[in-house]
């Protein structure tokens, strides 16, 4: 199932009276919208993450990407349901379920976030709210009162958060709705006047909305009392490298590269792909490829070293980890890779299943020295970050 969170953060937030955007306030050293926007992108769940922001920011992000993952922006609207159908004009076509969060809610937690993933795959449809404590009163307003007219039973009343989940199609029709002149303070009053059924992800008053000073203050008290979470991590490194020769394809990380010569193997030899394995295994101390993979073995014949890779990856998930980033450095005299770079790193970002933005590839040469620096031969090194996943053994 593939996850595309929506973070709106179009507003100025001039209720809160601060003097700068609301979302650039501080909350124990990060910003409101740095700790919405973290909060979805390091989910496991979540495969992508749209922010919508006014003009002045969007220009230029106040917004760090993490490890693992990444961000992208569009320019929100002049109401909430603009900047949401501003950013679902954006999500990858692959996406089976979109959450739609308010930037001013940052102490969303893991747990509600899968929560609403699962009620929305289950139902089309499913909300984070609150259930009131509060005995509940409906008044009608006179020029100078209010008089109670009935009591409603408190357990059929919620107070609407957000994450706000919905299928692909429920949002979609939920969004038309609004284009055709509909208003609501929020998506799940579009999609319920479209036809559809939304259901309740119970929350708490934890998933506070920053609204007043009173607001901010609470949020950073609940910061501050958090213990603070560490994540182990490991790192690994790997050197691999091959001849050239005559009558090979030059594969690079799953590309193939037109040349006069390719890489020499007993796999497709794709040397970015090895150091990659390579230094994965090593991270989580499984060994290194040649001992899961080894030339010896005819299974492994002209095998795709994406393929390798793949497994690596599953391996060291089966370990309790998962990869954070990659980083490679090319080492070859002709052809240059630039060209190629970009369409290499989304390959590798698709099998270490983390985004292109934290997959680096860099084409280096060796100014005409030794074997590589005469054209002779293709070197690698690779460097990249583990860390555990949920779950994981610590």
């Amino acid at each position: 199932m593939y996850v595309t969170a929506i973070i709106a953060a179009g507003g100025a937030g001039h209720r809160l009276g601060a003097g700068v955007p609301k979302q650039l306030l501080d909350v124990g050293g990060l910003s409101i919208l740095q700790r919405s926007v973290s909060a979805f992108g390091q989910h496991q769940e979540i495969d992508d993450v749209i922010v919508a922001l006014p003009p002045e920011l969007a220009a230029a992000p106040p917004i760090s990407a993490g490890d693992g993952w990444g961000f992208r922006v569009v320019v929100g609207g002049a109401r909430r349901q603009d900047s949401v159908a501003n950013a679902f004009n954006l999500i990858d076509p692959r996406t089976d379920v979109v959450l739609v969060h308010d930037a001013a809610r940052p102490l969303v937690t893991d747990d509600l976030i899968s929560r609403a993933i699962r009620g929305a795959a289950q139902h089309g449809a499913a909300i984070a709210a609150q259930p009131v404590s509060d005995t509940v009163k409906r008044v009608r307003r006179d020029e100078a009162s209010l008089a109670i007219v009935e009591t409603i039973p408190r357990e059929s009343i919620f107070l609407a958060q957000t994450p706000q989940a919905f299928r692909v199609d429920v949002l979609r029709d939920a969004i038309a709705l609004g284009a055709s002149g509909v208003e609501a303070t929020d998506e799940a009053a579009l999609a319920e006047r479209a036809g559809h059924t939304v259901h309740i992800v119970e929350a708490s008053s934890r998933n506070l909305k920053i609204t007043t000073t009173e607001d901010l203050a609470e949020a950073r008290r609940r910061v501050t009392s958090e213990p603070m979470r560490v994540t182990p991590a490991r790192v690994g490194t790997a050197y691999d490298l091959h001849r050239l020769v005559e009558g090979r394809k030059l594969i690079l990380g799953g590309v193939e590269i037109p040349a006069e010569r390719g890489a020499l193997g007993h796999s497709d030899a794709d040397v970015v792909c090895h150091v990659a394995t390579d230094a994965i295994l090593g991270a989580a101390v499984l060994g290194d490829i040649g001992r899961h993979f080894p030339d010896s073995d005819p299974r492994w014949r002209g095998a795709s070293s994406v393929d390798l890779l793949r497994q690596a990856v599953s391996m060291v998930d089966t370990a309790g980890f998962r990869v954070v980033n990659l980083d490679v450095v090319v080492i070859l005299e002709r052809p240059k890779i630039g060209p190629y770079i970009e369409q290499i790193r989304i390959e590798l970002a698709r099998v270490l299943q983390i985004l292109p933005a934290c997959v680096s590839v860099k084409g280096k040469t060796n100014e005409g020295v030794d074997a590589v620096g005469r054209g002779d031969a293709i070197a690698a090194h690779a460097v990249v970050l583990l860390a555990r996943h949920p779950g994981g053994d610590q």
